[in-house]
C-alpha cells in the first residue's frame, strides 16, 4: 500500500487515464485531489474514489489559462500544505497534417500540454524543494520520444515535456534533492482522446481512431503506470506492439524512417 495516505494531484482527471489513476488511487487509500476543467465530470469522479477512500477535493483548472494556476496552487496548498505526488496527466491531442494545421492550434497545443504543465510544475515546485521531498509524474506519450504522421504539433509538445523534465530532474539530482521525476509515455489506450483531438482548423475530430479502439485499457494502463511510479522510474513505456516503435527508432533509424511514413495513425 505505497500510496496509502499520500496526498496525490491529478490534472486530467474528469475521465479516461486520470479517471482511472484516480480510482486505482483510491482503492490504495491515497488523498486526492482531482483536477480538469469539467466540474461536473470530477465530481462523479471524486464521488466514486469516496468510495474507497475518505479524502478526496476537487478543484478545476484550465491548464491552457497557465497564468491562473500559480492561485490555484496556492488555494489548493492552504488546504494540503505538502504535495507528496503530482501527475501531470491533463492534455489534449491532434490528428492534422502538418500543411493543414493552422499556427493558431499549434499554439494551443503548446500552450495546453507543454506551457500549462509546466506552470502547475512550477508553481508546486517550491513546496517539494521546502520538505526535500516528492514526486513529480508527467503522463506523456510515445510520440514524445517518436514523431509519427498526423501528430506533429502534439508529438513537439511531448517532446518538449520530455526536454524540460530531463532538465529538471538533472538539476534537482545536483542540488541532491530528493525529489523524483518519471516520465511515463503511453500508446493506444482506449479513451476518448481521439474523440477531443484538433483536427488543421482548431474543431473536435469527434470520431474513435482504429488504433485508439483496438488500445490497452485505461484500468490496465494505470495498473501499470502506478507500478513504474511506485518503483520511481525515470521512464516507463506502457502500450502493445507500438511500444517496439521506441526502439526501433533508437537502435535502427532507418528502419523506423522506412515504416513511420506508412503507419496506421487514424
Amino acid at each position: 500500500m505505497y500510496f496509502r495516505n499520500k496526498v496525490i494531484w491529478i490534472t486530467g482527471a474528469s475521465s479516461g487515464i486520470g479517471k482511472a489513476l484516480a480510482l486505482a488511487l483510491s482503492r490504495q487509500g491515497a488523498t486526492l485531489i482531482l483536477s480538469s476543467r469539467n466540474a461536473g465530470q470530477l465530481h462523479i469522479v471524486r464521488d466514486e474514489c469516496l468510495q474507497s477512500t475518505k479524502d478526496v477535493f476537487v478543484q478545476t483548472l484550465d491548464l491552457e489559462d497557465y497564468v491562473s494556476l500559480p492561485k490555484i496552487v496556492k488555494k489548493v496548498m492552504d488546504r494540503y500544505p505538502k504535495i507528496d505526488i503530482l501527475i501531470n496527466n491533463g492534455g489534449i491531442s491532434q490528428r492534422s497534417l502538418a500543411q493543414d494545421t493552422s499556427l493558431a492550434v499549434d499554439k494551443r497545443l503548446m500552450d495546453i500540454n507543454y506551457l500549462g504543465t509546466v506552470a502547475l510544475t512550477k508553481a508546486v515546485l517550491p513546496s517539494m524543494m521546502k520538505h526535500d521531498l516528492g514526486h513529480i509524474v508527467t503522463v506523456t506519450s510515445l510520440v514524445g520520444k517518436f514523431g509519427t504522421p498526423m501528430r506533429s504539433s502534439y508529438a513537439a509538445s511531448k517532446h518538449a515535456l520530455h526536454g524540460f523534465f530531463d532538465s529538471l530532474r538533472a538539476e534537482l539530482d545536483a542540488m541532491d534533492k530528493d525529489i523524483d521525476i518519471s516520465l511515463i509515455c503511453p500508446g493506444y489506450i482506449k479513451t476518448r482522446i481521439s474523440f477531443n483531438a484538433l483536427i488543421g482548423d482548431g474543431s473536435a475530430q469527434d470520431s474513435m481512431d482504429e488504433g485508439q479502439a483496438n488500445g490497452m485499457t485505461a484500468e490496465i494502463f494505470a495498473k501499470k503506470a502506478l507500478k513504474a511510479i511506485r518503483k520511481k522510474k525515470k521512464e516507463a513505456y506502457i502500450g502493445k506492439k507500438e511500444v517496439a516503435g521506441v526502439y526501433i527508432r533508437r537502435f535502427f533509424p532507418t528502419l523506423y524512417y522506412k515504416l513511420i511514413s506508412k503507419v496506421k495513425v487514424t
